[in-house]
């Protein structure tokens, strides 16, 4: 703990990665973890591993703030859940880790805590809303992160800083208290390498009475499945999805790790339309569960929200009750596709974003104008609407040094394929000991 405390002072000030720390609280749960080690006692499988939490999630003795100027900046009492579980197994608890606000943008900022960088390139993002999550652990401060994904906010980040990152099955972590969203936001997990997201995984699954979409099944032997081989494997490769606009450079990226897959011994089958775009859908029912938690701000203070958010939340409270219930039908019929898909697929790769890393203060890349600032992470939030388990794996860097990310898709309830996959990549082409310029 002292040494990730020296880390993180050092990176700070160059990141802006956290947005709430106690090194007091720090080392007083290191030193308790410590004790139970010294005295034989239970220490837990993650005894004394440093952790960070992103900021929508409470942890006892940290304030929770949303990324919101909305929101009050007191100690929060109880812990999430999967807080809970995490100190529970013997892990310590960093701090919070920046988001944008209400983890409603897909990029380092907000207005709470200004602008989150990409260590790789200071000028440029590190993606969002797991912004602080993905930027720290680029920088060596912990070896995992804890964040959540909406509509991609785990994947975005470990693509733009070359690491993993991975959105379970829906309900597979327990999520309590709810997100405002809470039929699309998955906890998730950010790390170097792909063996630590299967332990820490294993460690935070299974069901839990608070949260009625937490699975009741039995939690995969994930760690093991990283060791299985990769034979008879059905894999599809989209480069498009049918709907995505990717830079050449990128695109050509992941067809180089397609590639390598087939030295894996799996050849991937090429489908050029798995869907029509879903953003519409997706957007109703995040931004108009947004709308509904912060109806109050958007009444009293709106001139504190981030004014990128006003269009979308406005738009969400303009749409009729039957538009959202045909909304939800269209969601169902995606999910149907999805299934109807995975009976001839174990599974999806596709490129997590499809771009690298742009200028900080932007919403979208140059050239996505929209009035929806999600809708450049095209082939992310479709698979939040499926809740089916999703991850991003590093497969190259750009001319200008910029990592670039390629996205694995399993069925539901699958992450063991999705880990054997990712594994076999990373044994394949290891990334873990690949840091950036100026953070080695």
């Amino acid at each position: 703990m002292k040494q990730t405390l020296a880390r993180l002072a050092v990176t700070e000030p160059r990141l802006n990665a956290f947005s709430a720390m106690d090194p007091d609280l720090a080392m007083d749960q290191a030193r308790s973890v410590e004790r139970q080690l010294a005295s034989d006692g239970p220490s837990g499988p993650l005894a004394g591993l440093p952790v960070s939490v992103k900021d929508v999630l409470p942890v006892a003795g940290l304030p929770l703030r949303f990324g919101s100027r909305t929101t009050a900046d007191e100690r929060m009492h109880e812990d999430a859940v999967l807080v809970q579980r995490l100190r529970g197994a013997g892990a310590c608890i960093v701090g919070k880790t920046t988001t944008s606000e209400y983890g409603a943008k897909a990029v380092g900022d907000c207005p709470l805590t200004g602008i989150t960088r990409n260590p790789w390139n200071l000028e440029r993002t590190p993606g969002g809303s797991s912004a602080g999550a993905g930027a720290s652990v680029a920088a060596g401060v912990t070896a995992v992160a804890i964040g959540t994904d909406g509509a991609g906010s785990v994947r975005i980040p470990a693509a733009l800083n070359s690491l993993f990152g991975i959105k379970p099955q829906f309900g597979r972590i327990p999520f309590y208290p709810l997100a405002a969203a809470d039929n699309l936001v998955h906890p998730g997990i950010i790390s170097r390498t792909v063996r630590d997201a299967a332990f820490i995984l294993e460690n935070l699954a299974g069901f839990d009475r608070h949260d009625p979409n937490s699975l009741r099944q039995p939690v995969p032997a994930l760690v093991s499945a990283c060791d299985q081989p990769l034979k008879g494997m059905r894999v599809a490769w989209s480069p498009t999805l049918g709907y995505a606009r990717p830079d050449p450079e990128v695109l050509a990226l992941c067809e180089r790790a397609i590639a390598s897959f087939g030295a894996l011994g799996v050849k991937a089958t090429t489908v050029r339309k798995v869907m029509a775009d879903p953003v519409d859908i997706w957007a109703l029912e995040f931004y108009g569960a947004l709308a509904k938690a912060l109806r109050k701000p958007l009444r009293e203070m709106p001139e504190m929200l981030d004014p990128s958010l006003l269009p979308m939340l406005e738009w969400a409270v303009s749409r009729s009750a039957a538009d959202y219930q045909r909304s939800l039908g269209r969601r169902k019929h995606l999910r149907e596709r999805m299934r109807s898909f995975f009976r001839d697929f174990d599974l999806l790769l596709t490129p997590t974003l499809p771009v690298a890393a742009f200028e900080v203060g932007q919403d979208q890349p140059p050239g996505w104008a929209n009035t929806n600032p999600m809708a450049w992470v095209s082939y992310t939030y479709p698979f939040n609407l499926t809740g089916q388990p999703a991850a991003s794996i590093p497969c190259g860097f750009t001319g200008e040094g910029l990592p670039v990310g390629l996205q694995l898709v399993a069925r539901d309830h699958d992450e063991p394929t999705l880990f054997r996959a990712a594994a076999a990549f990373e044994a394949a082409q290891p990334w873990s000991d690949i840091l950036p310029a100026g953070f080695r």
